[in-house]
């Protein structure tokens, strides 16, 4: 017995509105790109504070080619990046996007977020055909943009909250690092995290591990700047493997999700602990169910995890593709697969989960 397709009725206005939207994510894309113009060519640095300036004014100060400046900031003000005043034709920067835009200090900083997705974006042909096969690739796989975007993205929020709010959430452990502990920054890429803490609490002594070569290189070329090579060291090792024992403070950065066997990282973190150690785990701010992270944080981190995240844990051995949208019951699970007991949230920010994990 065969059947008859009844044809579907469109909605001509419907489809119109979801094509102006297509077309501002087309818009939205683009602006991606010309953010990081704006950024490695010191536009917006050149207007912030400076008032309205005409696209030769500020061609002049960044030694840019005034034509390039004009097509940028217009689309900029399409998009409400700077703002526009028609009778004089000059642009300036409001205050919040002067701070979002140009301060490296705030936790509001985003130029690191647009250099991410533009080299995920990048690498973007790779991962399609990695999705055909199931193959991974793998963080190192990445161009530079995703290394050093991510840092200049993350950076500031452990800036503004990893001194003075997550480590003073977990119990007791603010006391033995100011005292002297030995802490373990496992996935530490750049080593932002691990030198920080070495900056706050210069009588312990932290050791920093990433899989990534390049990523070590540039630790430890940036520990030694900042003045805590006595008390900081960088080593070359996965999550499951990093070296040595008894400490008293294990932490992980946004990587967990990223790595191919997460369970067996928690349980080489038990086996590594000190026996009242702890250890914290900073993941990206997502619900259990899908249906909580439909919103615009979860959509970028959907994103990220598609082109990022996921395809990292495949190209490991296990796989185990958590995503970067876990979730608090996933990490949990994971954790107590590993043999560590204890586990609560500590703290949170819109854009990161914190967990205390104990044996």
């Amino acid at each position: 017995m065969s059947t008859v397709e009844q044809p579907v009725e469109v909605d001509g206005d419907k489809l119109m509105q979801f094509v102006f939207r297509a077309v501002d994510e087309v818009g939205a894309t683009l602006n991606a790109a010309l953010v990081e113009m704006g950024d490695k060519l010191g536009l917006y640095r050149a207007l912030a504070g400076a008032g309205p300036l005409s696209p030769a004014e500020l061609a002049e100060r960044t030694g840019t080619a005034e034509r390039y400046v004009r097509e940028s900031l217009n689309a900029q003000a399409a998009g409400g990046f700077v703002e526009y005043d028609p009778d004089g034709g000059r642009y300036s920067l409001a205050p919040e996007q002067a701070v979002a835009l140009t301060d490296t200090s705030s936790p509001a900083y985003l130029p690191g977020l647009f250099q991410t997705a533009i080299g995920s974006v990048i690498d973007s042909p790779t991962i399609i055909e990695r999705a055909r096969s199931g193959d991974g690739f793998g963080w190192h796989e990445h161009v530079h943009d995703v290394h050093e975007g991510c840092e200049r993205f993350f950076r500031p929020g452990y800036n503004a909250h990893l001194v003075a709010e997550w480590l003073p959430s977990l119990e007791g452990v603010v006391d033995k690092l100011e005292r002297g502990a030995l802490v373990a920054d496992v996935g530490c890429g750049h080593g932002a995290s691990t030198i920080l803490m070495a900056q706050a609490y210069p009588n312990s002594k932290f050791v920093g591990s990433d899989y990534h070569e390049g990523s070590i290189e540039t630790a430890r070329s940036r520990a030694e700047e900042a003045g805590v090579g006595d008390r900081v060291r960088f080593e070359i090792s996965p999550a499951a493997g990093y070296g040595g024992d008894g400490y008293d403070l294990v932490t992980m950065f946004d990587c967990l999700h990223d790595m191919g066997d997460p369970v067996g990282a928690a349980r080489h973190v038990r086996s590594t602990l000190a026996p009242e150690g702890t250890w914290m785990i900073v993941e990206p701010n997502a619900g259990d169910r899908v249906e909580d992270n439909l919103n615009p944080v979860g959509r970028a981190f959907y994103g990220f995890s598609t082109l990022l995240c996921t395809p990292a844990s495949l190209s490991q051995e296990v796989g185990l593709a958590l995503g970067a949208q876990a979730g608090e019951a996933r990490i949990r699970d994971v954790v107590t697969a590993g043999g560590l007991s204890r586990f609560r949230r500590a703290a949170e920010t819109p854009f990161n989960l914190v967990y205390e994990a104990r044996i």
